[in-house]
């Protein structure tokens, strides 16, 4: 199982009220929502692997230099020196590194790697998965790693963790009306705005879904631009061949990247903490309570 875990605390943040807090008046509404996310999925889906994916980089340079607006609207200071720091609320900030040494203490996978986001460590490690493999993400984006034939799916919050989307390739068929490997080629000329994807103008979800349906993939998109013969509209053409600089570079920044340098870490669910004293004096000072006591019985069973 591989946790969108920025995806997963920023649900938690908004779903658990902001008058959780610890003896000194920090927010821990993100923490406490947070482990129990993770209690209810272990408890629901007993994977014998965890890992609490992180976004070392939430806005990758490498990234930034083929589309500049991607995320740039999410940028509160930009830096030289390494990630730029996102806008994020005031109150979530603070419990980010809470969450990380709560993690640690747990002995609970967490991975993040200089350059890159959640979503291509997780890419990552599906990719090199030999089983059956379920990510947990409110991102959309990840749908493109969905895989029946390997086991691949997405689980998808509706409401807490409690109630998941189950998305397999019949679901992304029957909804968007491509396969994993589709969505890609869909995201990119919808655009997206929440990421600074300006998508192709004029062209949404449905028209992209009819276009790769008659024509493929963005490749035999774009060779239909070049065919006077084709049954692109005037004005689809037009605004397809203003955006070939974009629809060129869009491709390696939408899809997740696959070859991560992951460390060698043990990813195996733990049963017992592996720093019990650290853990309980996390637990004392930032007033973890029954969040931290479900986790810990639901691993140990």
């Amino acid at each position: 199982m591989l946790l969108d875990t920025a995806s997963l605390y920023y649900r938690a943040y908004f779903g658990v009220p902001d008058s959780v807090k610890a003896p000194d008046g920090t927010s821990v509404n993100a923490v406490r929502g947070l482990l129990d996310f993770i209690a209810r999925l272990v408890q629901d889906h007993r994977p014998d692997e965890l890992v609490a994916c992180m976004d070392a980089d939430w806005r990758p340079h490498w990234r930034v230099e083929l589309i500049p607006s991607y995320k740039a609207h999410r940028v509160a200071e930009e830096s030289e020196a390494g990630p730029d720091t996102e806008d994020t609320p005031d109150t979530l900030a603070p419990q980010v590194p809470i969450i990380e040494d709560v993690l640690d203490a747990l002995g609970i996978a967490r991975v993040g790697v200089a350059s890159y986001e959640a979503d291509d460590v997780i890419g990552t490690y599906a990719g090199r998965a030999t089983g059956p493999v379920d990510i947990v993400t409110g991102d959309r984006d990840l749908y493109q790693l969905v895989d029946d034939e390997r086991g691949i799916r997405v689980l998808y919050p509706l409401k807490g963790v409690g109630s998941l989307q189950l998305t397999d390739e019949s679901w992304l068929r029957e909804k968007y009306g491509v396969d994993a490997s589709g969505y890609v080629d869909l995201a990119l000329l919808r655009g997206d705005p929440s990421d600074g994807l300006p998508g192709v103008p004029g062209i949404g979800e449905k028209t992209a879904a009819k276009l790769l349906d008659a024509y493929g993939n963005l490749a035999g998109i774009m060779a239909a631009v070049d065919d006077p013969r084709s049954k692109l509209t005037p004005s689809q053409r037009k605004r397809l061949d203003e955006s070939r600089a974009y629809v060129a570079v869009a491709p390696t920044v939408v899809r997740v990247a696959g070859d991560v340098p992951l460390p060698d870490v043990d990813l195996a669910l733990p049963g017992e903490p592996r720093d019990p004293a650290a853990l309980d004096e996390l637990a004392a000072r930032w007033n973890l309570g029954g969040a931290l006591k479900r986790l810990l019985t639901t691993l140990q069973d």
